[in-house]
């Protein structure tokens, strides 16, 4: 008989996923399949699809067919702030409301009418280095600051996928490699499943365990780090 439990968890299932917009296609037809832990890198040029995958995974955007299936549910099944709670995303640029960093902790879990404890924000802002900063104001946080509050609103709503679309391109190289950092120490520690945008193929080799390949809307290739970076397909 075959161990279950060592078969490996697709969390996250795109079916024939595409969208198009005024006769153009930005994603075409797009089948894929990712287990639990897997960080996902998403290359591509200019103009792939990228960000219109990504934002078609939690219904920012609206295919114009197929489906997305999260733990085998459809995710049309399920309330988009529900969806969104568990498929989280972190922006290229972080947007946050204006208040304090604790101001935008809460407002997550205050949508589903809970609250969280000072205890709980602390613990948030301790595990994206930002101890302290509670009651900062969100006006005099810097860019990798603003970032990281960005990444613990998303963690503090109990996100299982994390999307990320360049969430390290709009800051300067000391900033990126903290952030790096810290990406690749909370996805270990919480094992979480991430899709992860970038133009960077070192980056995408040092926070990725696989590659998926978008060229024109379209899948070209995906698999290991390895496996896509010796294949001619490469870019």
């Amino acid at each position: 008989m075959i161990n279950t439990d060592d078969q490996p968890q697709i969390v996250l299932r795109t079916h024939n996923l595409s969208r198009m917009v005024n006769g153009r296609s930005l994603v075409n037809n797009i089948s894929i399949q990712v287990q639990k832990g897997d960080v996902l890198a998403i290359v591509g040029p200019s103009g792939a699809g990228k960000s219109s995958f990504l934002r078609l995974i939690n219904r920012l955007d609206e295919p114009t067919s197929g489906t997305v299936f999260v733990h085998d549910q459809d995710y049309r099944d399920i309330p988009p702030r529900e969806l969104r709670r568990r498929v989280g995303m972190v922006m290229q640029a972080p947007y946050l409301f204006p208040g304090t960093v604790a101001d935008n902790l809460q407002f997550g879990p205050a949508q589903r009418a809970e609250q969280l404890s000072d205890d709980n924000i602390s613990a948030l802002l301790d595990q994206v280095g930002l101890s302290g900063f509670a009651n900062r104001d969100i006006s005099h946080l810097s860019g990798g600051e603003a970032q990281r509050v960005s990444l613990a609103r998303t963690l503090a709503n109990g996100t299982e996928i994390l999307l990320l679309d360049e969430p390290t391109s709009a800051l300067d190289d000391a900033a990126q490699q903290n952030i790096e950092v810290l990406l690749k120490r909370i996805i270990a520690q919480q094992n979480l499943t991430c899709l992860i945008i970038t133009h960077d193929m070192d980056q995408a080799a040092r926070l990725a365990n696989r590659v998926l390949i978008l060229k024109d809307g379209c899948l070209v290739q995906i698999g290991s780090i390895t496996e896509v970076f010796n294949a001619k397909s490469i870019l």
